[in-house]
């Protein structure tokens, strides 16, 4: 499997709650490697325009009002098959129906508020990273 880089956001559930440290702890033991990452406050276009795919669905205004409450962490991770090994580490968007060990069974507090975001795909990857990273942001 070749190496490969994702994108990866700790929510405002998460920040709230101290738990950066400890989902970093999960993503460097799932061997990935955090290779950029900031604490921002997301603006509300930011976060329109993250999630633009989900805008004529309804609960689009209360996910943008929830990613704007509060401190988020926006990272690269780096490993091999990277997309799929961070999205496994997440776990189900679903936390009661998340497998033990990941990050959204140990941490996510409902369906919503599920703690962390993950790319789906490579062309996905390479837009998240680039709305939020500068090429000599990270550091590999």
């Amino acid at each position: 499997m070749a190496i490969e880089r994702t994108f990866s956001i700790i929510k405002p559930d998460a920040t709230a709650r101290n738990l950066t440290g400890a989902v970093n702890a999960i993503i460097e033991k799932a061997g990935l490697k955090i290779v950029a990452q900031k604490r921002i406050l997301m603006t509300r276009a930011q976060a329109e325009t993250f999630y633009a795919v989900h805008k004529a669905r309804p609960f689009f205004g209360e996910l943008v009002d929830f990613m704007i409450s509060g401190p988020v962490v926006v990272q690269v991770l780096e490993g091999e098959g990277a997309i799929l090994k961070y999205r496994d580490v997440m776990g189900a968007t679903d936390p009661s129906k998340a497998a033990d060990g990941t990050i959204r069974k140990a941490h996510a507090k409902s369906i919503g508020e599920n703690s962390v975001h993950g790319s789906d795909a490579t062309e996905t990857a390479a837009i998240e990273i680039a709305q939020f990273f500068a090429g000599n942001e990270i550091v590999g």
